[in-house]
């Protein structure tokens, strides 16, 4: 559904009042220590639950004891769950703004299903086995379609609806592919079904190491984006008129949404919703400024996935659940009642 922003929605260059400027710090002073519960909460709670002192205790005073050890190892899985929600936070507000789309995320610009097409080929084709193998074909897929929805969707021409077709065909012809790979080689399929639902229990140091370059420099490269993207939401003439180049912001927007989901999807696998749900929450008390959208959504969306991550372990032990499945449980319902809110909106 490709729906311009309203007009209230779209954003406004006029001055903010000073007392509004502060509720909107407060609030993301709030979020950031809602962040670093949701950071101590997803240490400590496991099939084994620490204490407040163990956690403690394991970060700063390690001493080798079994407390300690669960403390390293939860810590690497909630370092990735912190910057791949950041990344899947800030593309989808980047790529919602690009596609003036406010229910667009991540997965409709087709790069989700690049990384799942590159990881079933490696796992396929040629024998990659490990997750470190994942990310870098996981990443490489991602750019490749990247790029060939900028191209497809004409590139220094494109438009908002031409990039989401491009991206939709794109998407169609890929998970077919993928289908295709995994109905006929079995191991494939095997290796594939864990990858495919988003997890963050595979996570290492080795592999937030890999990634986090990706995920810094795309990080920034959103953040810059802001007042640009701002200027296109009030329409190309207008963003003309105020100095804005359209093609490079488009340009640079496709870019920093691939680089973050990206290496988000290579490091995770697909994580859904996460990018849609977050992004199109803070706007209801942000408005439609990106200047404090990208930073609300990059505090959010990781205590959106960590909460999701801390869920999956409770419910299901000793086992638990990947955090995909319950971002998807608990995102279906919650894009329905935002499709059903835009909709009364505009009767």
């Amino acid at each position: 559904m490709l729906v311009d922003s309203p007009p209230e929605q779209r954003a406004d260059t006029a001055p903010v009042p000073p007392n509004r400027r502060a509720i909107r710090a407060i609030g993301l002073l709030a979020s950031l220590a809602l962040l670093a519960l949701a950071v101590v909460a997803s240490i400590a709670i496991g099939a084994k639950a620490l204490s407040v002192g163990e956690v403690w205790h394991g970060l700063f005073e390690d001493s080798g004891t079994y407390a300690d050890v669960v403390v390293a190892d939860r810590l690497s899985r909630t370092v990735l769950g912190v910057l791949a929600g950041a990344a899947l936070g800030l593309s989808g507000a980047v790529l919602q703004a690009l596609t003036r789309n406010p229910l667009a995320d991540p997965g409709l610009l087709g790069i989700n299903a690049g990384a799942s097409a590159a990881v079933v080929t490696a796992i396929s084709f040629f024998g990659v086995t490990s997750l470190n193998g994942y990310v870098w074909f996981a990443f490489v897929g991602a750019a490749a379609v990247g790029a060939m929805v900028w191209f497809l969707g004409g590139s220094r021409g494109a438009t908002p609806v031409r990039l989401a077709l491009a991206g939709t065909a794109i998407s169609a012809a890929l998970y077919g592919y993928l289908q295709a790979v995994m109905i006929l080689d079995d191991a494939a399929l095997n290796r594939m079904r864990f990858w495919t639902v988003g997890s963050l229990s595979s996570a290492t140091d080795s592999t937030v190491a890999q990634v986090l370059p990706f995920l810094l420099a795309g990080a920034v490269l959103a953040l810059a984006l802001a007042r640009p993207l701002n200027a296109m939401a009030m329409g190309d003439d207008t963003a003309k008129a105020l100095g804005a180049n359209l093609n490079r912001t488009r340009a640079l927007s496709m870019l920093a949404a691939t680089v973050l989901c990206g290496a988000a999807t290579a490091a995770c696998g697909p994580i859904v919703f996460v990018g849609l749900m977050v992004p199109h929450a803070v706007r209801s008390f942000t408005g439609p400024d990106l200047r404090w959208i990208l930073p609300y959504a990059a505090v959010l969306s990781p205590v959106l996935l960590l909460t999701s991550d801390i869920l999956g372990r409770i419910v299901a032990r000793p086992a638990e659940l990947q955090v995909g499945i319950v971002t998807a449980l608990l995102g279906g319902p919650v894009f329905i009642l935002l499709v059903r809110r835009r909709r009364t909106a505009q009767l």
